[in-house]
């Protein structure tokens, strides 16, 4: 009788502190959850957050008009950017960052069929791996998994936007010009992989926003399944 209550005693502490580690790891009450509940749950956060990720993205100033993944002139092509502003270029240059933005907008909805792909092939393993993890951790994990296929799937659209833009020629105009003004060094880039790296950049920013919002704000939780697996 006594041996039973020991063992009693014990068990409550145990599920009492699994409970507190839980609670630490941001679980709510995913200590009753069954693995295909957390996933289930896990998934349709993912394919929520993806969608708007892509819409936002994915429509005229997607980029251009958000300043946090607006794509500018490339690093190296600063002073190129600076010394044409100053004899009378500017506006050529605006055009050629704006076409390089639209680019990108058009690019973004081919990554959503990529994000169903993968989300379709996650694991339990890999869903509580997540759901554990910090903040942008599905982020990270689309990041890891699908970079290479968004790449490939970018770059043409990409490429085919930037003729129809006249982004390359604009480009080796910018290019030419700068050959003409004195002590003002210009260097050639890749610029269709610039861009197609820029956006790729730009939607996983987008997307790690989408999910910070569904992890901590109840709002963004909208249906009862996400509530269930992300409230605290």
């Amino acid at each position: 009788m006594v041996i039973s209550s020991i063992v009693l005693v014990f068990t409550t502490i145990s599920f009492a502190q699994s409970g507190g580690i839980l609670s630490r790891l941001g679980l709510g009450n995913q200590k009753t959850l069954t693995d295909s509940k957390i996933a289930s749950g896990l998934k349709e956060a993912l394919q929520i957050g993806t969608d708007d990720a892509v819409r936002l993205t994915g429509q005229p100033n997607g980029y251009f008009a958000n300043e946090a993944i607006k794509i500018p002139m490339p690093q190296n092509l600063r002073t190129l950017e600076k010394g044409l502003r100053t004899v009378g270029y500017g506006s050529k240059v605006d055009e050629f960052v704006l076409s390089m933005n639209r680019s990108a907008e058009q690019a973004a909805p081919a990554a959503k069929s990529i994000f169903v792909d993968a989300i379709l092939d996650m694991s339990f393993t890999d869903a509580r791996k997540i759901l554990a993890g910090g903040d942008t951790a599905a982020t990270d994990y689309f990041r890891e998994t699908t970079t290479d296929k968004l790449t490939a799937a970018f770059r043409p659209v990409i490429e085919k936007t930037m003729d129809e833009n006249a982004v390359t020629r604009q480009y080796k105009t910018l290019v030419g010009q700068a050959q003409h003004i004195p002590f003002l060094k210009s260097q050639n880039i890749d610029i269709t992989q610039y861009v197609v790296s820029k956006a790729i950049e730009g939607l996983f920013y987008m997307l790690g926003q989408e999910e910070r919002k569904i992890r901590k704000d109840p709002a963004a939780q909208t249906t009862i399944l996400l509530r269930e697996v992300f409230g605290k």
